[in-house]
């Protein structure tokens, strides 16, 4: 069973929980591409303290073949968050995985 048939879908213009693929609709066999996946890309996700993504991971599926590969994941780890208190901090990440 493909992965997409385990996670929920949502219009990505109007959501800021969406991932959004953005790559190639076809490549070369052995061809370098560019995938940036991003996470609130119409409506910004906002990284605070309190409410932050932790980590994306990008999985690849390919056509006829039984299990999804895990290509990247990436740990967000500054969320605003310091020893004067939540969101504080001048440190923000930005959920957003760019991957060449």
């Amino acid at each position: 069973m493909p992965i997409g048939e385990h996670v929920g879908k949502a219009d990505w213009k109007k959501e800021k929980h969406v991932p959004v693929i953005d790559c190639p609709d076809a490549v070369k066999t052995d061809e370098m591409f560019e995938v940036k996946l991003t996470i609130g890309k119409e409506i910004p996700h906002p990284n605070t303290t309190a409410h932050h993504i932790r980590w994306v991971a990008l999985y690849f599926h390919p056509d006829g073949e039984k299990f999804s590969y895990n290509v990247a994941r990436v740990e967000f780890s500054t969320h605003g968050e310091s020893a004067e208190g939540p969101d504080t901090s001048s440190v923000y990440t930005h959920s957003t995985l760019q991957h060449g």
